[in-house]
């Protein structure tokens, strides 16, 4: 009976799902495309490529499937917004993180739209790929992915016949990842998402119109940058020396697959022109098995924040990793079998969608109550293993 009871929710979730986006598709077949693909995709079938997806919809070819990522009249962009009213309606918290990256889609060929041989962190190499640049959303009740952009090498960009045939739009110009994380970040803060903070690589954290843009929304991030970024007249890796011995702290970046994620973590602030009630610094994270390893971020935060709030959202940042494995792994994030730019971005909103869906039934099926427990066990090990610091529990040097 409770298997039954389950199957019946899983249903009554999906049919929901499907009406909060159904007015973006007009006509009767396209909607009824949209639930096939979506029920497709959350299928336990070993890949969702078209074939697979066509005979769990019970279609003897592909066609169907294809016509509704290639041809059918709908706009992903608009069903990227109702995803992000979702993922708000179900997780949303005003302390939650905005988290920006990246993730390669390796391809045979040259037709598919944006790739090349690129750096792929991914597969930790050059590979032949797309890149998508991806935007987070993780709070106490769960993450999900809530927007997209396929980066679209200057190659690409500059070829008026290649992108005749993957159907790039006109209006479409080279940008780079910093510049689409940007766009992305605007979008969501246009659309009132629901924020505190904002946290990414090295790649966004080296660029400072992305920095400022955050900055000017009144939001505070945390945002790795290189050893060799320059901060005032050295490089952030030169700052080290002026850390005092009694200025690490140890503590959790959240649970990992083993337990508490812990390192030995200082603050520095640094002047700045940040806005009254605003600090700015540099926190820098030591392994403690290698005690030579460090990785510095930049921080916009709130003075009244501590330590532990920043070391908290540069934690977020595993989140959007979790939602990249788990999106191919359960959904096909990276199984589809286009090339146009429309079919991309169709697939990937989708898959998105349906990730999201997951994570929500997941918070319903008892997340918040196992979140719980593991904060608790991460509080006594912050408890257990902290080691004195200068720096708590404000951000300021001890008075």
């Amino acid at each position: 009976m409770a298997v039954m009871d389950e199957a019946a929710d899983w249903a009554r979730g999906l049919d929901e799902l499907v009406e909060r986006i159904a007015p973006r598709f007009c006509r009767i077949e396209p909607r009824r495309r949209v639930r096939t693909y979506l029920q497709g995709l959350l299928a336990p079938i070993e890949r969702k490529n078209g074939w697979q997806l066509a005979e769990n919809a019970g279609d003897r070819t592909p066609d169907g499937v294809q016509d509704f990522l290639a041809r059918m009249r709908w706009d992903a962009d608009q069903v990227r917004d109702d995803l992000q009213a979702y993922v708000i309606a179900q997780l949303g918290d005003a302390d939650a993180v905005l988290v920006l990256d990246e993730t390669g889609f390796i391809k045979k060929g040259t037709k598919s739209v944006g790739v090349q041989r690129q750096y792929s962190g991914t597969a930790g190499r050059i590979e032949n790929c797309q890149i998508g640049v991806f935007l987070g959303y993780a709070s106490r009740h769960g993450h999900a992915l809530i927007d997209r952009a396929l980066y679209l090498p200057e190659v690409w960009a500059n070829d008026p016949a290649r992108r005749d045939a993957a159907g790039v739009p006109a209006e479409t110009v080279f940008a780079t990842k910093p510049q689409l994380g940007r766009q992305m970040l605007a979008r969501a803060f246009a659309a009132g998402v629901p924020c505190r903070w904002v946290t990414g690589d090295s790649v966004y954290g080296a660029d400072y119109a992305l920095r400022r843009s955050i900055e000017k929304s009144g939001r505070g991030y945390v945002l790795a940058v290189t050893r060799r970024q320059r901060l005032g007249f050295k490089t952030v890796a030169d700052w080290l020396e002026d850390v005092p011995a009694s200025g690490w702290q140890r503590l959790s970046a959240g649970e990992g697959a083993k337990g508490p994620r812990l390192y030995d973590w200082a603050w520095l602030p640094y002047w700045s022109d940040a806005e009254s009630g605003w600090q700015k610094g540099l926190l820098i994270r030591r392994k403690l098995a290698q005690p030579e390893a460090f990785t510095f971020y930049l921080t916009l935060a709130p003075e009244a924040a501590g330590l532990a709030d920043l070391v908290r959202v540069a934690g977020t940042r595993w989140t959007i990793e979790a939602s990249f494995e788990a999106a191919k792994g359960e959904v096909g994030l990276d199984q589809y079998e286009v090339r146009s730019w429309t079919g991309w971005h169709r697939h990937i909103t989708l898959a998105m969608l349906a990730h999201a869906y997951l994570g929500v039934l997941r918070r319903a099926a008892g997340g918040e109550k196992r979140r719980g427990r593991s904060q608790s066990r991460s509080a006594a090990a912050h408890r257990a293993g902290s080691a004195p610091s200068a720096l708590a529990p404000g951000l300021g040097p001890a008075a």
